[in-house]
């Protein structure tokens, strides 16, 4: 039986692990860059209309009201807690520990690319999704996941650079910024949500009267529009606009993790792996146009603007001064 492509020593991704490069670690293991920064100021109207919201809900608790205020403020300290972490691993992102077979293939190829980040790989906690699609995930602050086809189907050298590129979000700030963008617009999403069904239970309520509902529903909107616009400038309606922003931003991020990777010497890799999720792209293109009697299924403007991550060809251009050969 041949050997599978993670333990192959003759493919020409693959790693001699047992050498590593730097060793002395930076002075700073992690930075906040341009795109965290981005990610965190984008949430901000999120984030003052989630604080509005809880202030409203809570003033029949009268002085008690400013206490909950405060505790909602200090939860986003969560993000960075590490049990909090570990729940958000297995119950959000369906992550589980590695076995220790699976972390004698993980944890060398880590500590390869953390010696050469200079980054301290022990801050980290290696989880494992067990899925056949190839993936990997950063989140929180100390997560890096990988699907268990990364693991066992790609050279250990493209698997480093998988790693590399999660690696990389971390050290920029990208994981922990979008994480505590998200976990303080909830009740925010959560009021909008509650007004998109009231409209909607209003406009059912009087579609009997055909012309009346849209006129309802119209008043409605006009309303909740003027409110928005005299006592917070517009803010909800801003909001409407900020998930293009924020996607626009994590584009940048999946770049800039990218550019993180190729720096650590592992262009080549990560090109090979962005061909593979292409490849894949593809197949499932084929098989949706298949389903559609041979007609193409397009992808609106709006989806391709929603997109958490750049196309293939985006991101293999944005490699190629990594890839060319040395002058």
């Amino acid at each position: 039986m041949p050997p599978s492509p993670s333990e192959d020593a003759t493919h020409p991704h693959h790693i001699d692990i047992t050498r590593v490069g730097r060793v002395h670690l930076s002075a700073h293991q992690r930075r906040t860059d341009a795109t965290a920064v981005g990610t965190l100021l984008l949430h901000l109207p999120n984030f003052l209309c989630s604080l509005l919201v809880v202030a409203l809900v809570s003033l029949p608790l009268g002085l008690l009201s400013l206490l909950v205020v405060l505790a909602w403020l200090a939860s986003g300290a969560l993000v960075f807690h590490r049990p909090t972490e570990r729940a958000l691993a297995r119950h959000l992102l369906r992550l589980r520990y590695p076995t220790s077979q699976e972390r004698a293939k993980l944890e060398p190829v880590w500590h390869q690319v953390t010696a050469q980040a200079g980054i301290d790989g022990r801050t980290y906690e290696l989880w494992v999704e067990d899925s056949d699609s190839l993936n990997a995930v950063a989140a929180a602050g100390h997560i890096v996941g990988v699907t268990r086809f990364a693991m066992h189907q790609l050279p250990n050298g493209e698997l480093a650079a998988v790693m590399a590129h999660e690696l990389g979000h971390h050290v920029g700030g990208h994981a922990w910024s979008s994480l505590l963008g998200y976990w303080y617009a909830v009740p925010g999403r959560f009021a909008w949500r509650v007004l998109r069904v009231v409209a909607t239970v209003l406009f059912r309520l009087s579609s009997v009267f055909a012309c009346l509902g849209v006129l309802v529903v119209g008043t409605f909107a006009i309303g909740l529009a003027m409110v928005s616009l005299k006592t917070l400038y517009g803010l909800p309606l801003l909001i409407l606009g900020l998930p293009y922003a924020i996607a626009a931003v994590g584009r940048r991020s999946e770049l800039r993790a990218d550019q993180h990777a190729a720096a650590l010497g592992y262009a080549p890799m990560l090109a090979a792996v962005l061909d593979k999720m292409h490849q894949h792209e593809q197949q499932q293109t084929a098989m949706l146009t298949a389903a559609n009697r041979g007609v193409p299924v397009k992808k609106s403007a709006a989806s391709k603007l929603l997109a958490s991550h750049p196309d293939y060809y985006t991101r293999l251009h944005h490699l190629q001064p990594y890839l060319q050969p040395p002058r």
